[in-house]
């Protein structure tokens, strides 16, 4: 992309030290993208146990391949679980079916428990997929993809920046949080802290639109007139081919193991 662009994506962040080194980092970012895209429709149209578990298996095995660590990687898998657990929980008492047991006159049935295992499943089988696939891509690599891919410049522009700026503005956030402590300030449940988060978001918004003109007028020094220009041009190679052979091997072994579930 365009010097501008380098040029910001070339500072550190805490995001960018989790981005992978490994042996997928080498391959073809356009083909991942669209290995993973195919593998996520996949993988939630599936509904029988064992292709979910496969599914599940498949993506455990990409992890060591993206590079990502593997700790962190499931403890952000358990944070996208604490989103749904409620819903988890709820789904064996409100589904109706074969009663299994009983909790405060609640009847807890099987159906409404296969439903909840069965969700449990696709949402940890594709995003663990998603993160190894596509997570673990640099941002301007998946920018150059995108754009390579025929996705609109302009949703390629925003999502680049996004991605950018997310930690520049908790860096903003946590130097104001820094000085309301300074200031003596404690939160609570009453008005002095309401009014005072409110300041904080809105000087947050008002410094933002100021780094935005600055950033704007620092491109345009640059040069920049509206469109990144590639200086990358990919090309499919034989281990990029390699990959796709044995992922779509894979997810036609998942779609075999569901049709048979299906006709049986």
């Amino acid at each position: 992309m365009s010097q501008p662009l380098l040029a910001a994506g070339s500072e550190k962040s805490t995001s960018d030290s989790l981005l992978s080194r490994g042996s997928l980092a080498a391959l073809d970012p356009r083909m991942r993208i669209v290995v993973a895209a195919v593998y996520a429709i996949v993988v939630v149209s599936l509904s029988d146990f064992a292709a979910l578990g496969l599914a599940l298996a498949f993506a455990f095995c990409l992890l060591p391949l993206s590079g990502l660590p593997t700790k962190h990687t499931l403890k952000r898998m358990i944070g996208m679980d604490s989103f749904i657990i409620f819903t988890l929980l709820i789904l064996p008492f409100s589904v109706p079916g074969t009663p299994i047991f009983t909790v405060w006159g609640f009847v807890a049935s099987y159906e409404g428990l296969w439903q909840a295992i069965e969700i449990a499943l696709t949402a940890n089988a594709a995003i663990l997929g998603l993160m190894c696939l596509v997570g673990s891509m640099e941002p301007v690599a998946m920018g150059h993809a995108l754009h390579a891919l025929r996705v609109p410049e302009r949703l390629v522009q925003l999502m680049m920046f996004t991605i950018r700026y997310i930690e520049v503005l908790r860096e903003e956030y946590m130097r104001l949080r820094a000085a309301m402590k300074v200031r003596g300030f404690r939160p609570g449940t009453n008005w002095h802290t309401y009014r005072s988060f409110g300041y904080l978001v809105g000087i947050m918004l008002v410094r933002a639109l100021e780094r935005s003109e600055r950033i704007l007028g620092a491109m345009k020094c640059r040069g920049f007139t509206g469109r990144f220009v590639l200086l990358e041009q990919f090309k499919m190679k034989k281990r990029d081919w390699t990959f796709v052979a044995l992922t779509g091997l894979a997810i036609l072994s998942l779609i075999a193991v569901e049709l048979r579930h299906a006709i049986a």
